[in-house]
């Protein structure tokens, strides 16, 4: 017993515990290992959520896609969703969007200068236009809003002068053109007419779900330069969709 005893001393006299220096070596380290990952992990974060607005971006494309090829099966012609037609515009230059089959164009030219005219502001966002030099929208910019529409929200978009905000806060868009839709008017006598027409079209190509872009000022938009002609001089609309987080970064075109 007594020998026992002496050994569990001997072991416990043995057992030694780490210097005060040692700790603060210790705790040095893995403050500056810390620090040193620190931006490492956010540029993964970063990174992880562009990939994931270009993938959604990618979707969104596709979808339109498919809308199209089965209007061109259904009603002669196709069109991408919202639009009236393949010939109407969706976005806003200038006072507001153009129609190149509404008969108040001087022909194809001028049919045809109209889509130029909206397709040249849509690159200026993009950044993507060598007539004059730009930085484009690569950051979160209202000022933007004027060349596009949001794909999951009709009430996104703005003209450029604005017009308010419906009762839920959401900016109130007098350039909704979208398939079949009319915007909400007041007469001279202050009597309101709301807003009608179908739904946003983009809604069931994702069966009522919304894609959410992961950046905190992100949000889809997209914008329609109107097809027009006829016969052998037809030419198709062409769809831009972007994320405005950045939309010289993230940004996707079809033209079927």
């Amino acid at each position: 017993m007594k020998h026992l005893l002496k050994t569990i001393i001997r072991n416990v006299k043995s057992v030694k515990g780490n210097s005060l220096a040692e700790f603060a070596t210790t705790t040095a380290l893995m403050a500056t290992l810390a620090a040193t990952a620190a931006p490492k992990l956010s540029e993964m974060s970063e990174g992880a959520k562009g990939e994931k607005s270009r993938n959604e971006i990618d979707k969104i494309i596709k979808q339109a896609g498919q809308f199209y090829q089965d209007t061109a099966d259904e009603e002669g012609r196709g069109r991408f969703p919202n639009q009236a037609k393949f010939d109407v515009s969706i976005g806003n230059v200038g006072t507001g969007h153009y129609n190149n089959g509404d008969g108040s164009s001087n022909g194809l030219s001028a049919d045809i200068a109209a889509s130029e005219a909206h397709e040249a502001a849509i690159l200026l966002d993009l950044g993507i236009t060598t007539s004059t030099p730009t930085q484009g929208w690569d950051r979160y910019n209202e000022a933007h809003r004027v060349q596009w529409q949001s794909v999951f929200d009709v009430n996104y978009s703005t003209s450029a002068s604005g017009t308010g905000t419906d009762a839920a806060g959401g900016i109130v868009n007098a350039q909704n053109y979208h398939h079949g839709y009319t915007a909400a008017s007041t007469d001279a006598d202050g009597v309101v007419t709301p807003a009608s027409g179908p739904a946003n079209e983009w809604d069931a190509l994702f069966g009522d779900e919304e894609l959410e872009s992961k950046f905190q000022d992100g949000h889809y938009v997209y914008t329609v330069v109107a097809g027009g002609g006829t016969g052998n001089d037809v030419y198709p609309p062409t769809i831009y969709v972007a994320d405005i987080e950045s939309a010289v970064d993230f940004n996707n075109v079809l033209m079927p």
